[in-house]
């Protein structure tokens, strides 16, 4: 079974994963995290698509889930940075994630999870179990003498819709669903020195539309109609309505329609012993010979 719009997925893997490795060239000791991630969500848009969320980069005991502020200055010293690009072409998305250790410390970590992922990747064919998928994961990572992060996963991808059915665990779970030919899936492998579970931290910097609902403020009303309009479904940064409508016109609008309900806030997820996390990430075609999608 072939997808309909098979060449847009394609194209948006490609761009994806050039904008990936694009990203991973400037990762650098004394580098602005927040220009990277701004380099190359415009790479993204050079190359003939749109970012499918804000660049995030999360580093150390960061799972995912973080993107500088606008006035964020921080800068690449030691640490190990999980990069997650991705990119798409009228909703069709790339989605890929490599890890850069700037410390040199943790070689294991960045292979447990990569291995993990080619693992996986040999499996990949219409019926395969989900389970078994989980276990290949798994199997990897505990041999490196880590953990699996248990409450992460890999997951389905439809048009305008990031994270859907399947949801392919990092673990083990015995589960017998079957991957289904003509399906568009992101193997995820997350590995830390860790227990192996995230929490959610305080401070929000990822949105997404819910709804379009009244709210009082004229900020509010002007950020909604902006995000509706410019993202649509997929998730933005404050980063990207304030260069639009200002930075204190964007945190107070986003702040209201967040208590209102209209946005939906992706809080960064945080291993839950501060363990060191790893991850790495494509998105493939299941069928009778898998494509990978997110290639040069």
């Amino acid at each position: 079974m072939i997808p309909e719009d098979l060449e847009k997925w394609r194209k948006a893997g490609t761009i994806a994963a050039q904008a990936l490795d694009y990203g991973r060239s400037l990762i650098k000791k004394g580098g602005i995290m927040r220009e990277v991630c701004d380099a190359v969500d415009a790479k993204i848009v050079a190359l003939g698509a749109l970012p499918a969320w804000p660049t995030q980069i999360a580093n150390d005991h960061v799972a995912a889930h973080f993107t500088p502020d606008p006035d964020d200055v921080s800068v690449f010293a030691d640490e190990l940075v999980c990069l997650d690009v991705g990119a798409h072409v009228d909703g069709f998305v790339g989605d890929n994630a490599l890890t850069v250790d700037l410390s040199g410390k943790y070689n294991d970590l960045v292979k447990a999870s990569r291995e993990a992922l080619a693992a996986a990747h040999k499996l990949l064919a219409p019926g395969m179990t989900l389970g078994e998928l989980g276990k290949a994961i798994q199997e990897v990572i505990t041999s490196y003498g880590f953990a699996p992060v248990r409450n992460l996963s890999g997951h389905g991808i439809s048009q305008f819709v990031i994270h859907d059915h399947p949801t392919i665990p990092n673990h083990a779970t015995g589960s017998t669903l079957k991957l289904e030919a003509g399906k568009v899936i992101a193997i995820e492998p997350f590995a830390t020195t860790g227990k192996g579970m995230v929490v959610e931290a305080q401070s929000c910097n990822l949105f997404s539309v819910i709804k379009q609902r009244p709210v009082r403020s004229q900020y509010a009303r002007e950020v909604l109609a902006f995000a509706g309009k410019e993202y649509g479904p997929l998730p933005f940064t404050t980063r990207w309505i304030s260069k639009s409508l200002g930075l204190g016109k964007a945190k107070l609008g986003i702040r209201e329609l967040v208590t209102a309900g209209a946005l939906h806030a992706y809080a960064p997820l945080v291993e839950v012993s501060k363990g060191m996390v790893t991850v790495e990430e494509k998105t493939f075609l299941i069928g009778e010979k898998t494509e990978v999608l997110t290639k040069i």
